[in-house]
């Protein structure tokens, strides 16, 4: 470093003195983070959009990624690790934890030092200081509500769940501490200190052709460049992909590119060299090709892969019923949506290194197992030569299913035989990372003259972009959703994948689903007014019940609890429909939408297995299912000591570490609670059983642990050997037939909700009042986690339904692409409903999607009540609101 650029500047760091060695530019992240080891304080944008980096400055929160160093000498400085301290800091922390105001912890650092500073100045806070102190701070995960419950909470004598409890309980996370102490290790926060810096070169054009010169003459000629990595230095295969036979995105693009953010080559050095890197000055050429843009237009233009000539990566079907019955009432329409972004607050990041003849990656995941698979497959190595640590993980939503960092940082490795590390910007994070799909849909139905239900068509397209992901798994549920959560006798549903020159689009918190339900759920309400049926007693009429037989053929088991959700919103919705208001300036509307979500994958396998072991070491739960901080490492716990008679307390747990842990999948498709439950059920009471046959005791036996020896009611057992417990579950399916026939799903979650919201005509804004949501879960295994993700996901269905819109190359970071923020989420009142689900750990089922379905049509069908007019294109920003007011 050179000294005429560097200073010791002086801080008081969370009451210590601390020296600084750097540049008085230098921002406060850095200085905390890389100089001072304190990466409690996260980095999730470096522009002050997020909020992540909040920290207090003499007192007053700030973002540290906009101060520069320099600039705060001799001030100080207090970071979420001097919380516990201070006695205060400590109340707050205490409640978050009570509240489940943390899930995947990102944001946590964050959030608390902004209350920190709203409690120096108000003692008693009420709610709308505590969102106008805390609005600077974005959440994608806990919708908020669990973060203003517990600021208002500090101080004040709510219990805690006891230690002990379990199925039923609301225990605290038991990851939650690390997460609000700052010690929880995300994938940017630890790296061996020798490790050389990753940097990926990105297409800056949607199509193109391009050329390399002379890249060791590159690299000569600039000190710290280590290499510059292309296709050409990948030892197996330069492809990945999430199923089988589809890898068709390469890890560096071998002189084509498909679209902005496609990966050319990886500049390696130290991480000063790879910084001062500028790409103008790169060796390469450009040869720019038209790019398809529209789904519609690609479906009869050039191929985007030589594979699928007609651009349709994949196409899903339900055809159910001869001939449609004599309908009364008939209605139809067409709906856009557009891309949608994670917008996760932690940036992609991890590291790698060469472990004898092995690899090791570590790294922000949701799918170690797959991630495993790629690595091997790009290195062309066995299975098991490859480790997958996953680190915290900051939020993923389907985001953080395809491998990212993981291969580029394996080549890396590999070929320089060095750690390396790589952290995205949120620049790269949203131009390189899959979205949701973008949907062009066509849809009618018609009921009879009564309001049943005749028939219902179906036609999506569903924009996969440049690249497969998982558009097939799309291109599948889509079609058996899409009629919803009712009684159709005739169905006709087609849903298609189609490749263009976009970003790839993933999966992303329902698969498809929320953007079919915005289509079928507006023509519920049409055909309810025409029939002259009220609203939810429309959906009453024709809910899914017990027993009933599905469009895909499955009929369904006990676990049906829609008509219960309806019942459980009939209060709230007689009593909301009483205050809408249809004339004025300033209307009321209320509006309601229905959901069912499959839980796992689509007719195919999902296993789950889960080991439980006791021995001299304790009880150790060996547990492959990571928490992108849904809750399933207190959850599955909470399922384990329930079978196995011991508190949660007495478990030691290892996640997702693919050396150390059985394959439980990947989380998504809401499937770690039921799948990895209901595996982690069985290996408690594998145990259990072997513990009882060991002490020959009964099964009411009662256990108890201490140190190296279990008690089986008053008979000690010495823990000599160990006992190992193991579970695997994998649910029964059928795979669909041509017609989309077969048991696609073991069960469903089921939701209804209800919102209340003003329009203005004059501006097209929209106020959100309140919602009601009634879940059937099956069983609440933690009711507080439970009510989290239904927060959080109808935070994001509300983003979908008013403000987020990804466009390529314009909203690459958290200025211009909004999600909603503290002040834009409404009072929320959760209803949980119970119907126990036979094949459940417990009866539960999932809730991480279902969460999010209906919000989106459920305001929609709210603004259609207020002021008559469709939407028809999502997000209704006001432009497009005031446009179709004006019918235009």
């Amino acid at each position: 470093m050179n000294a005429a650029t560097t200073a010791p500047i002086r801080l008081r760091v969370n009451g210590a003195e601390a020296l600084v060695l750097a540049p008085p530019q230098t921002r406060l992240t850095a200085a905390l983070r890389d100089h001072l080891g304190l990466t409690g304080t996260k980095v999730g944008c470096d522009a002050g959009d997020c909020g992540a980096c909040t920290v207090l400055i003499d007192g007053q929160q700030a973002c540290a990624c906009l101060v520069p160093l320099g600039q705060v000498e001799g001030a100080e400085i207090q970071t979420v690790e001097g919380l516990a301290d201070d006695p205060q800091g400590a109340a707050l922390q205490a409640a978050f934890l009570r509240h489940g105001a943390a899930q995947c912890g990102i944001c946590t650092p964050g959030m608390l030092m902004a209350a920190r500073d709203l409690l120096a100045r108000e003692a008693e806070p009420d709610a709308a200081m505590v969102e106008a102190a805390l609005g600077g701070v974005l959440c994608r995960c806990t919708g908020y509500l669990k973060i203003v419950e517990a600021v208002l909470d500090v101080g004040h004598a709510t219990p805690a769940a006891s230690a002990g409890a379990a199925v039923g309980s609301r225990l605290a996370k038991l990851d939650g501490p690390e997460r609000l102490d700052g010690s929880a290790i995300f994938g940017a926060d630890a790296a061996p200190v020798e490790s050389l810096w990753l940097r990926a070169v990105r297409s800056p054009h949607a199509h193109a052709r391009f050329g390399l010169g002379d890249l060791a003459a590159f690299v000569a000629a600039r000190p710290g460049l280590v290499a510059v990595l292309t296709a050409a230095d990948v030892p197996g295969e330069n492809s990945f992909g999430i199923y089988p036979d589809i890898k068709d995105q390469p890890v560096f693009c071998d002189g084509l590119v498909r679209y902005r953010g496609d990966t050319v080559c990886a500049l390696v050095g130290t991480q000063a060299a790879v910084a001062a890197v500028d790409h103008a000055s790169l060796p390469i050429t450009w040869d720019i090709l038209p790019a398809l843009a529209d789904p519609i237009a690609a479906l009869e233009g050039p191929a985007v892969q030589p594979r699928w000539a007609d651009n349709v990566l994949a196409e899903g079907r339900v055809v159910a019923g001869d001939t449609p019955p004599p309908a009364a009432h008939t209605a139809s329409g067409a709906w856009e949506t557009g891309f949608v972004e994670h917008a996760y607050i932690e940036p992609e990041a991890g590291w790698a290194q060469r472990v004898e003849d092995g690899i090791e990656v570590t790294a922000c995941t949701q799918a170690p197992v797959m991630d495993r698979d790629e690595v091997a497959r790009v290195l062309g190595l066995p299975l098991d030569r490859v480790r997958i640590i996953p680190t915290a993980c900051g939020g993923g939503f389907g985001g953080k299913l395809d491998v990212s960092v993981q291969p580029m940082l394996a080549v890396a490795a590999w070929v320089l035989r060095r750690p390396v590390r790589m952290i995205y910007t949120r620049g790269e994070s949203m131009a390189a990372s899959t979205k949701r799909h973008p949907s062009r849909i066509t849809a009618s139905a018609a009921c009879d003259a009564e309001g049943r239900l005749t028939s219902f068509d179906f036609e999506g397209i569903y924009e996969t972009g440049a690249y497969a992901s998982w558009g097939p798994t799309v291109a599948g549920r889509v079609p058996v959703h899409a009629m919803g959560p009712y009684r159709v006798p005739y169905v006709r549903t087609r849903a298609r994948a189609v490749f263009t020159h976009h970003p790839p689009a993933g999966a992303f918190r329902g698969f498809g689903v929320p953007q079919a339900a915005i289509a079928q759920e507006a023509l519920w309400d049409e055909l309810a007014d025409r029939a002259g049926v009220d609203r939810l007693e429309f959906r009453v009429l024709n809910a899914l019940r017990p027993g009933d037989t599905t469009a895909s053929g499955q009929v369904l088991g006990p676990s049906v609890g829609l008509f219960d959700c309806l019942e459980a919103l009939r209060p709230h919705w007689q009593a909301a429909r009483a205050s809408a208001r249809h004339a004025g300036p300033l209307r009321r509307g209320v509006g309601i939408a229905c959901m069912w979500y499959g839980i796992g994958n689509t007719g195919m396998s999902n296993p789950s297995t889960m080991r439980i072991e006791l021995g001299p070491q304790g009880l150790l739960f060996r547990n492959g299912a990571v928490d992108i901080g849904q809750g399933s490492t207190t959850v599955l716990a909470q399922i384990a000591a329930e079978a196995l008679g011991l508190p949660v307390c007495d478990f030691a747990q290892v996640i997702g570490d693919t050396a150390l842990t059985p394959d439980a999948g990947k989380t998504s498709a809401s499937r770690q609670t039921f799948v990895s439950g209901r595996a982690a059920m069985q290996a408690g009471l594998e145990l259990r059983r072997k513990i009882l046959l060991r002490a020959n005791a009964g099964e009411g036996a009662r256990l108890r642990l201490e140190g190296a020896t279990l008690w089986v009611d008053a008979t000690p057992l010495a823990l000599v050997e160990t006992l190992v417990g193991e579970g695997r579950f994998d649910p029964p399916t059928v795979p669909l037939d041509a017609n989309g026939q077969g048991v696609p799903y073991a069960t469903y979650g089921f939701a209804a909700q209800m919102v209340e919201l003003d329009v203005d005509i004059q501006l097209g804004t929209v106020q959100l009042r309140r919602i009601v949501a009634a879940h059937d879960v099956g069983r609440a295994i933690n009711p507080t986690l439970v009510e989290g993700q239904v927060h959080g996901g109808i935070a994001q269905g509300i983003g979908l339904a008013l403000m987020e819109e990804f466009l390529p190359g314009r909203t690459e970071n958290l200025h211009d692409y909004l999600i909603p923020s503290m002040g834009d989420v409404p009072p929320i009142e959760t209803i949980l409903v119970e119907t126990p689900e036979p094949l459940g750990p417990y009866g539960a089922k999932g809730v991480g999607e279902p969460a999010l379905v209906a919000t989106a049509p459920a305001i929609f069908s709210a603004i259609r009540d207020a002021t008559g007019v469709v939407v028809r294109r999502a997000p209704a920003l006001p432009h497009r609101l005031l446009a179709a007011l004006h019918g235009r």
